[in-house]
This record gives C-alpha cells, structure tokens and sequence, in this order.
C-alpha cells in the first residue's frame, strides 16, 4: 500500500503549480466579468512570461480595446508581436506609444530597429537621434550611437550600389547590396535591385530567390510576381509561371502586363498537359502533333522547343518510330548533351534501329549521370545480349524483316524464302547442303518470331533455339533434321518434301 505520508509529500510538491494555475484561472474569469484593461495587461504579462503568446495577444487586445490611450498596452502587445515575428504588426503599436508618450526611449529605440532592417533609413536615423536627445540609459545610448553609425553607413553603399547598377557594373552593385541586406533584412528594395543584377547576369535561381522574398516583403507588389512568372516562363517552367502570374492577378485584376502574360501561358500550359495526357494515353503520333503545336505557339524560347522535342523523342521511341526518334533526340542532346531521358529514349531507338553498339554508348553516357536509374541498368544489359546475339544468329535479319515486324509481315517473309531456298530447288549436292541448313533456319526463324513468348525471349537477347541458354528444353530443330524424332521434313530418297506455308 502507498504511505500516507508519500501522498502528503508529492501533493506538497506540485502545490505551488497548482496555486499558480488557480490564480491564473481565478484573475482570468475576473477580467472576463469586469473587463478591467489593468486585470488584462496582468494576465496578458503572465502569459507572455510562460510563453503562451497568442493568450497573452488576446489580452492586450482587449487591454487596446478597453482603453485606446494606454501607452503600456500598445508596447506590450508590440513585444509580443515581435516575438512572434510579426514585426510588421508591431510597427504601428510602437508608432501609437511614441504618439502617446514621445519620451518614451525603448520604443523609440525598437522602431528606429525595426525601420533599418526596413532600409528606411532617414526615418530609423532620425528615431537614433531623437533616442540620443531624451536623457537615455548608458545602455539605449550605446545602441542608439552604434545604429546611427550603421544607417550612416548603409546610406553611403546604398548610393554606391545605385551608381554601379546604373553604370551596369553588376558584379559590384550585388557585393555593395549583400552588405546592405545583411542589416537591411526587410528592404524589398535592395532586393529588387539585385535580383535586377542577377538576371542582367543570367544567374535566374538567385534573382527568384531575391524576388519572392520582395513579394513577401512589400504589399502588393504586383511586379515582383510579374517578373517571377516572366523568368520561370523564360526557364520552360510554364507550371510555376502560371503560378506566379495568378498571384500578380489576385492583387490586381486588371494589371495589364499580368493579364496579357497570363493568357500566353494559359495557353502553352493547355496544349502541354494536353500532350502528356495523349502520351499516357499511347497516342504517341497525336502527343508528336500537338508538341509540334507547342513549338509554333512559343518559337522564341528555346527551353521550350527543347521540351517539346525531348518529349516528341519520347513518344517516337514508344511508338517505335526509330529513325525519326534518333534524328529529334539527337537534336535535343547537342544542346543539352546530359539529359538522361533522352539518352534513354535514343538508346531505346537505337535497339530498334539494331544499332546495338550506339545503344549501349547512350545507356553508359546515361550511367554516368543517374547512377541508381534500374531502366539504365536493364537497357543497358539487354543492349549488351542484343549485340552478343547479333554476331551469332539473328531471325529478323534470316526473314529480312525489322524488329518490329507485325505477324502478317513475318509470315509473308518466311514464304517467300522458304520457296526460295527449298532444297527440291538445288541439284549440286553442296549447293543443296547449303539449301538445307538455310531452310532450316529460315523455319526456326519463322517458329520463333510468330510465338509471342519465344519472340519475347529472343526480343530480350536470349534465344529460344540455343541449347545453352534453354537447358532442359528441346526444340524440334535442336540437332538438325533427326530433332524431328526420326521425322525427315525432306521425306526419304529424293527429295520429296511436301511444303506446306503456314
């Protein structure tokens, strides 16, 4: 059993918390009856010390409310804004305490703070300076001195930075501006400019970075978002563009620049997601048409036409259009020679093509940039089989026909060199030797590649006719004319074979 005394000594113990909440409850349905704004700043500064921000926000909104010339409830509902990093909120709270009490030094020290991380920097000087002229603390001085020095300082680079910009030497006017942002942190403006330097350098990531951060930073702003869509949709990011200049539209609807851009890229997105949906659909030459569609509805941005011939490459692969796919992706890998999915694609072409040898470069090449890419790996293994298999014994190249010959073709094919080469045909007893083993090939050929399974073996570089690679397996022709199990297809004596096209 549990000793009475272990009980009295752990109620002991939490007391205190329990007297704390009891009190806090108690003073909290006291300022909920009597809506005493001093009953509220008490309870909004026990909260703020337990760090629970938004209750004590919720009474110093209430302390605000209740008495609108409370100096102390604005600075406090200020301190809790900023920690919560809500400075913009906190602003016009500090500006109402120095209305309300202009002597009041810490506000007007945290405001002329706040207005230089801004890049306001006349107004944050003349906060510092009013701080050094109301009898401060030793330690309000010291800040007040040392951030006026800051702001006199950032002035001098901000003029800098401007001169360079304007003389185009933008490698400069970004070092000067790096520094302004390090304690300009909030300055749309300076990030404006530099990210204006960046894209005059051709660095876009760096300039987007810089620009949604403007968008962020100043209401409103309708051509940081312009300008972002702009640069995604010069990048071929046709989705984030779309993105961007609908948020230039949600501020203002009849931004002219915004609208105009916004149905140019509602366009080209429409005819895109259209292709990719025909491709998922196997409709490969229609998916080709309406990305050459794309390519005549944006001719100036090459990352498009990129795009749209990576993706026709694509689609003439998969509908096994090998020559002409091998011409597209060839032309998209001589700008871009890295691009993985279009080595892909043309190593796949090159298979079709029997261009075996350019088929394992590609997969390699292809290696090298995607190194845990299984589709590589695979490709490049069956790659490899194809070639060994094609210096042995090849049935397309016995019938004649292409990889990727239909039935009907393979069967048309096998008539008519079985015709030609039926030993009935050949006297000479060497010629007709000859005759023989070239029917016979002729004949597996066409047993393989019209049986959908041994086809399929054949097509992934093994052979269904090779002892060695089908242990256990017998074929009729395996070991010439007497695999037949004692069946001669040239019948006994003369030859008196009876052939029968199937």
């Amino acid at each position: 059993m549990v000793s009475i005394d272990h009980v009295t000594s752990k109620i002991l113990t939490y007391m205190p918390y329990i007297l704390v909440l009891i009190d806090m409850r108690y003073e909290g349905v006291r300022c909920g009856k009597d809506g005493s704004v001093d009953n509220h700043m008490e309870m909004g500064k026990k909260l703020l010390a337990a760090g629970q921000l938004a209750d004590a926000l919720s009474h110093f909104h209430a302390a605000v409310d209740g008495d609108p010339k409370n100096y102390m409830a604005f600075y406090r509902r200020a301190t809790v804004f900023l920690a919560m990093g809500k400075s913009k909120s906190a602003l016009p709270d500090l500006s109402r305490v120095i209305e309300l009490k202009p002597d009041f030094t810490s506000a007007r020290l945290q405001r002329g703070n706040l207005l230089l991380k801004q890049g306001k920097l006349d107004e944050a000087e003349s906060d510092f300076k009013k701080v050094l002229k109301s009898n401060p603390s030793d330690k309000e001085e010291r800040e007040a001195k040392s951030q006026l020095a800051k702001s006199d300082e950032i002035q001098r680079l901000v003029a800098q930075s401007r001169s360079s910009f304007n003389g185009k030497d933008y490698m400069t006017a970004i070092t000067l501006l790096d520094t302004i942002i390090e304690t300009c942190v909030w300055d749309a403006s300076s990030r404006e400019m530099r990210a204006e330097c960046y894209i005059q350098m051709g660095e876009m990531g760096k300039a987007v970075s810089d620009l949604k951060a403007a968008s962020k930073l100043k209401n409103d702003n309708t051509q940081a978002f312009y300008k972002l869509s702009t640069i995604y949709y010069d990048l071929g990011d046709h989705e984030m563009s779309l993105n961007e200049v609908r948020e230039c539209l949600k501020l203002d609807p009849d931004h002219k620049q915004c609208y105009n851009h916004y149905k140019r890229v509602k366009k080209l997105n429409k005819q895109i997601q259209s292709a990719e949906e025909l491709i998922q659909e196997q409709r490969y030459v229609d998916a080709v048409s309406k990305y050459e569609a794309v390519m005549k509805t944006e001719p100036n941005v090459q990352q498009f036409t990129l795009l749209a011939k990576e993706r026709i490459c694509h689609a003439l692969a998969k509908d096994q259009q090998a020559s002409r796919a091998i011409s597209v992706c060839s032309e998209v890998l001589q700008s871009d020679p890295e691009n993985v999915n279009v080595l892909k694609d043309r190593a796949e072409a090159y298979v079709q093509d029997e261009q075996y040898e350019e088929a394992i470069k590609d997969y390699e090449t292809a290696g090298k940039h995607s190194e845990n890419d299984h589709q590589i790996k695979e490709g490049l293994e069956r790659a490899q089989r194809l070639l060994k298999q094609s210096q042995r014994r090849d049935y397309y190249k016995i019938l004649g026909v292409k990889r990727t010959a239909k039935k009907k073709e393979i069967i048309k094919a096998y008539r008519k060199l079985a015709q030609q080469w039926h030993p009935d045909n050949f006297q000479d007893p060497q010629e007709k030797k000859k005759a023989e083993k070239r029917f016979i090939d002729i004949a597996q050929a066409k047993e393989v590649l019209t049986d959908p399974e041994m086809r399929n073996k054949f097509d992934q570089g093994e052979d269904p006719m090779d002892p060695d690679s089908q242990q256990g397996h017998h074929h009729p022709f395996n070991g010439g004319f007497h695999g037949f199990q004692g069946f001669n297809p040239f019948g006994s004596g003369p030859f008196n074979f009876k052939f029968n096209f199937n």
